[in-house]
């Protein structure tokens, strides 16, 4: 019997397990010696001449094996048993736990960046409690700021990009108000941007203005409004009034003297009603002055109407000195 056959039955004596034949891998052509050599080990009929074909018979199927052992259960590996000789069922078993494996790694191999479902589970943060009025008239130039930047006063902050708070000088005699920052504004997060800046600078030069050191330039409405194509549109009523403390302490912190509205909208938007160009109106309690001209995006679209805008700077002007 060689080292494989006797390993074999070691293991199966350790089972309770009777000898099983077992056919061993022969030769393509074995000689006349081996056959009747090892033909004891194969069949208990006698071979008594080699077989005549060019292939060894076949050799007889194994008795059946009656055990009452479970098939599943592998048994343990007896010490005087070489740890090389691995019996094909424990490498099966090893097999299919490595299968198993290799499945419960992909069902739950799941792409991070794509399994968004846990973030429905997170409550989303609560709106801050709007800053109240009296809130406002107390606040100095920094907190102001940061106010403007924070603000839900109105639903434009549900929407909006960038708040948009006033520049120019703090201290300044003049305050040009437009309604509410454009798209471009808002991009550039600059009130009246691009072209249209360039040409409100030109404006305020020609009556002696420089828009940075003797200006203070601020929209009514902080937020940008937008419709439902998202284009601009004139601030709501409830939005100019929800935004009109931040002016009122604009003012105050200037010190303004004259107010110039550069557009329709800024000026019905500051008179909160009917507005005109080409006469001093009046806003407030204190009566500050204020001149309503074009605004310089209209300009820049009709400039035929410059010679009427020249005409309400010469009246501001008057009214300044």
């Amino acid at each position: 019997m060689n080292v494989t056959n006797s390993r074999s039955a070691i293991f199966l004596d350790e089972m309770g397990v009777g000898v099983q034949w077992q056919l061993r891998q022969r030769p393509a052509a074995p000689d006349a010696g081996e056959v009747l050599a090892e033909a004891p080990a194969l069949s208990t009929t006698p071979v008594s001449a080699p077989a005549p074909a060019p292939a060894p018979a076949p050799a007889p199927p194994p008795a059946p094996v009656h055990t009452t052992a479970p098939a599943p259960v592998a048994p343990p590996i007896p010490s005087h048993v070489a740890a090389d000789s691995t019996t094909p069922q424990t490498e099966a078993a090893s097999r299919s736990d490595a299968d198993l494996n290799v499945d419960a790694d992909a069902d739950v191999d799941v792409d991070a960046d794509t399994d968004t479902a846990w973030f429905d589970d997170v409550p989303a943060p609560a709106p801050a409690a709007p800053i109240s009025d009296a809130e406002i008239a107390s606040l100095d130039w920094p907190s102001l700021r940061r106010a403007i930047s924070q603000c839900t006063r109105c639903t434009l902050c549900e929407s909006r990009r960038h708040p948009l708070a006033g520049r120019g000088s703090p201290s300044a005699r003049t305050i040009a108000l437009v309604a509410a920052p454009s798209l471009q504004d808002e991009q550039e997060r600059q009130v009246v941007a691009g072209d249209a800046g360039q040409l409100l600078a030109n404006m305020l030069k020609a009556i002696d203005l420089d828009v940075e050191a003797d200006v203070y330039v601020t929209p009514l409405v902080k937020c940008r409004p937008a419709n439902e194509q998202g284009l601009d549109r004139a601030p709501t009523g409830e939005e100019l009034l929800a935004c009109r403390p931040y002016l009122e302490r604009e003012l105050a912190l200037t010190g303004a003297t004259l107010a110039l509205t550069f557009g329709q909208h800024a000026a019905r938007g500051l008179m909160l009603g009917a507005a005109a160009r080409g006469a001093v109106l009046s806003y407030g309690a204190a009566g500050l002055p204020v001149v309503a001209t074009y605004h310089p995006q209209d300009l820049l679209q009709r400039p035929e109407d410059k010679a009427k805008a020249w005409a309400d700077l010469c009246l501001a002007r008057s009214v300044r000195d």
